[in-house]
């Protein structure tokens, strides 16, 4: 026999080997009946066809009908000619910019978690689509409605007619359970090449891949690519571990690094919107920063592990449980947390109104602290404003900040001021470079803090403006004359 394939039969054996052990945990041999010898791990050699032929084809089986595709259809305005933008150049020729129309579709994939209709994918799979198309895996399709879409979690809710009809759905796992090394499938429909099945592990848990303050990801090998967004990550015996979100590659193609929403935050986003509600995030009301070597010296900590508060916001959860500024939050719940990100991630868990323990350290010793959690405060009014007249920030929409509108435009929740919420093509705003999240800190002189301020400041200006704004952190000025 070919040598070559001696070795690649053998490695089948172990594979299917390893396989079986994991999922039946039971040898019924005579050999597994003898007392086995005091080792950590044990591997189980097949010992008949059937356990060399073990395959996941039944979970596959009952998993893949509740996974689906969701296409996002809408209709965008384009320029013709790009040159035409310039606002300078609109105002001395007279030019209106001409557009057309194209259509516009993103794909990706779905998990039915309602028997009613109920589907949860990603929020960048349906972000700006004007009708949304849920394909089952027998081939119908369905128009969906979103009943709940949050960027800052990156999931969203769909809810589709079934006319009574009871549709396949997938089961929660607890993502907290599931452990690396786990074996995982990753089900979904990549660059829309119809459903597909790969397999892998779990490489990582709590893994923070992106600047949102709440991105705490699974990291899994199991091959992810585009099309894949939206779709399930499901556990050897078929329940979902978590959403198919990104993955990390530098060609858009899998190099085994993909992450996936754990399941107990998909979880939590399903019952706070299920029931026709809007989905209330749970709010602590501090930052702070992972703690480093030389911090863990400093302040008496054994090792550098939690997270050392750096700002605790008044009257907030954090504050009221007498949490204070130099506290390092080692745990909520048992489960550890090493940055801002893990820690955000097992706040938003949580509903407002439940009131985890925390483990803090503190004047050198450890206590648990129970933090009664809140919906975050709108402690100013959200008056929301889209700027028009002849002013730089023409075709600007904007809105005063608080801890609620923050958290829902994914910024920092102690950010105070008005803030640009976005900016419409072609418009003077535009053409002057702002951006959604610039942050308008003050007006020919005077402080803005309020939408107000800023359209009493826009109207009283005569035709000079001189801007301030906050971007990133870093302090900008504009100054236009017109």
């Amino acid at each position: 026999m070919n040598r070559n394939l001696v070795m690649a039969t053998a490695a089948a054996a172990v594979m299917s080997a390893l396989i079986y052990g994991l999922m039946s945990g039971s040898d019924t041999s005579a050999a597994a009946q003898t007392p086995p010898a005091k080792t950590t791990s044990q591997v189980v050699v097949p010992k008949s066809m059937m356990q060399m032929q073990l395959s996941f084809a039944p979970v596959v089986k009952r998993v893949a009908p509740a996974v689906v595709n969701v296409y996002a259809r809408a209709v965008v305005q384009q320029q013709m000619n790009p040159m035409f933008a310039d606002p300078m150049f609109q105002r001395f020729f007279g030019i209106t910019p001409q557009m057309r129309q194209r259509v516009q579709q993103s794909l990706g994939s779905g998990v039915i978690v309602r028997a009613d209709g109920l589907v949860l994918t990603n929020n960048h799979v349906i972000a700006g689509g004007q009708e949304i198309v849920v394909a089952l895996s027998d081939k119908r399709e369905f128009k969906a409605k979103v009943v709940q879409a949050d960027a800052r979690l990156d999931l969203a809710l769909l809810k589709v007619d079934t006319k009574g009809e009871k549709l396949p759905t997938v089961a929660f796992a607890d993502s907290d359970k599931v452990q690396v090394g786990d074996l995982v499938l990753a089900i979904g429909d990549p660059f829309g090449v119809g459903q597909t099945v790969t397999m892998g592990i779990v490489s990582a848990q709590a893994r923070s891949q992106s600047t949102s303050s709440d991105a705490v990801y699974i990291q899994t090998d199991a091959a992810i690519n585009p099309g894949n967004s939206g779709g399930a990550l499901v556990t050897s015996d078929g329940r979902l571990a978590g959403i198919n979100s990104s993955i990390y590659s530098n060609s858009g193609g899998n190099i085994g690094i993909g992450f996936a929403i754990p399941s107990n935050l998909a979880r939590r986003f399903v019952e706070g919107t299920a029931g026709g509600g809007s989905f209330k995030m749970a709010w602590f009301g501090a930052e702070g920063q992972s703690v480093t070597g030389a911090i863990a010296s400093s302040i008496g900590l054994p090792r550098p592990e939690g997270v050392i508060l750096k700002t605790i916001y008044p009257n907030s959860p954090a504050a009221k449980s007498g949490l204070k500024v130099g506290d390092v939050v080692l745990a909520i719940d048992g489960n550890d947390v090493d940055d801002m990100q893990s820690l955000n991630y097992r706040v938003t868990t949580h509903k407002p109104g439940d009131a985890p323990s925390f483990k803090v350290f503190s004047d050198g010793k450890e206590r648990d602290v129970s933090v009664m959690l809140t919906a975050p405060p709108e402690t100013m009014p959200r008056a929301v404003a889209t700027i028009g007249g002849r002013n730089p920030l023409t075709g600007a929409k904007v809105e005063n900040l608080s801890p609620a509108a923050a958290l829902d435009l994914n910024m920092d929740a102690s950010a105070t001021g008005v803030v640009i919420v976005s900016v419409a093509p072609g418009t003077p705003a535009a053409g002057y470079g702002f951006r959604p999240g610039d942050i308008v800190r003050g007006l020919n002189g005077s402080e803005i803090n309020s939408v107000s301020d800023l359209t009493r400041g826009l109207a009283a200006s005569q035709g000079h403006w001189t801007l301030v704004v906050d971007r990133g952190g870093s302090r900008m000025s504009l100054s236009v004359n017109g």
